[in-house]
């Protein structure tokens, strides 16, 4: 295929050759080849792509959408939940679920280490339930609770190498024990829903944390006088230790805040993160999430049974689809190979997706196409195009 694509960093009228899933060359549109580019494009009919190409998304929190949720513990649901999100240009995506009782918790790890088998997943995050209670959102709190080694071996069996992810509060008493049990099992241990002190912070990434779940969300505000995890967060990955979550969708985040991260550590540094439930795609309405009921209106979820309960509640995951809080971006100001890199190329690297999240030879075909506003208009998943 041919036209405008973002390689090496910039957006460049080029020429795709595309065998299987897999990306053989990429060429300038001219015929000179890419630097790294081994082998001369061979003759097919070219397909001009009407909008610009970008590596597909992928999404490292991601609850559920159309309907459906992983947190449903149903095989069938999990599925649907994630054709769902690759339909909409996140074709690499963690299957997240929330704070649960051990039982829910270790069903759910086994449908989805099974869904990841598949490849309709790439990894499993577990959000909770070793969490802040003071600050556990839309989490249960009947549920949070410490971390004891054997649940956690438990989990991991499990999961098979599956689980990539943990969202954890350090500050809880086997806090920083879990940030080492899990660094040392290969997982990205994640300080978020928590209460920690700077100091707290600073020793979970000593003690091997490098990803912060939603930054902002779930944690004490930043004060001047009393600063949290907040600086601390933004400190480590500003030195290179810590990759920052951001939901870029102008509810849980302002405009301004998500650009302002995102000039101070670098978009290599950021991972744009839908936190998706149910109601993505979806509409205003009443719905689940782990167990707890979410009213949708206006497009925000909060916890609550009807409207006005859920008016002055915790916000309760996100509706929109990561390709939506790409476009936001770029319509707030950051350019497109940022919003991209945010949304694919870092947190690609983060997961160990050496295929994903760049258009280079050897990488999995998984594109999407975006207009003039980067909203997604076609979606590529293993070198075969998604829905009509």
């Amino acid at each position: 295929m041919s036209g405008p694509a973002l390689v090496d960093g910039a957006i460049v009228d080029a020429l795709i050759e595309i065998d299987g899933d897999r990306i053989i060359t990429v060429a300038a549109a001219d015929g000179r080849l890419a630097a790294d580019v081994v082998a001369e494009p061979t003759a097919h009919d070219v397909d001009a792509v009407d909008g610009t190409l970008l590596p597909a998304y992928v999404d490292l929190h991601c609850h559920g959408g159309g309907g459906t949720a992983f947190t449903d513990l149903d095989p069938d649901a999990a599925a649907v939940t994630a054709r769902h999100h690759h339909e909409r240009g996140s074709t690499s995506l963690l299957a997240s679920l929330v704070t649960m009782s051990a039982a829910d918790l270790e069903r759910g790890v086994s449908i989805l280490a099974d869904l990841a088998d598949d490849g309709l997943v790439d990894g499993i995050h577990l959000e909770g339930p070793w969490i802040s209670k003071a600050r556990c959102g839309a989490h249960d709190p009947g549920l949070v609770r410490d971390a004891a080694r054997a649940e956690v071996d438990r989990l991991l069996d499990l999961g098979r190498g599956h689980i990539r992810q943990v969202t954890l509060a350090p500050e809880r008493e086997t806090g920083l024990e879990l940030v080492r049990w899990l660094a040392g099992a290969g997982v990205h241990a994640a300080v978020g829903h928590t209460t920690a002190t700077f100091g707290q912070v600073e020793a979970a990434v000593d003690a091997g944390a490098d990803l912060a779940t939603h930054l902002f969300n779930g944690m004490e505000p930043w004060h001047h006088r009393s600063p949290g995890a907040v600086p601390a967060l933004l400190r480590a990955a500003a030195a290179g230790a810590m990759t920052l979550e951001l939901i870029a969708d102008g509810v849980h985040l302002d405009d301004a805040t998500a650009r302002t991260v995102v000039d101070l550590v670098g978009r290599g540094r950021v991972a744009f993160v839908s936190d998706a439930m149910a109601a993505a795609g979806m509409g205003d309405g009443r719905y689940v999430l782990g167990g707890l009921p979410v009213v949708v209106r206006g497009g925000v979820a909060r916890l609550g049974r009807d409207a006005d309960e859920a008016s002055a509640a915790s916000i309760a995951g996100g509706t929109s689809h990561l390709a939506d809080i790409v476009a936001r971006a770029v319509a707030a100001g950051l350019p497109v190979p940022y919003a991209a890199q945010c949304a694919s190329g870092t947190p690609a690297a983060l997961l160990g997706l050496d295929d994903r999240g760049a258009i280079r030879p050897g990488s999995r075909a998984d594109l999407v196409v975006v207009d003039d506003g980067a909203s997604v208009t076609r979606v590529m998943r293993a070198g075969r195009w998604l829905g009509p």
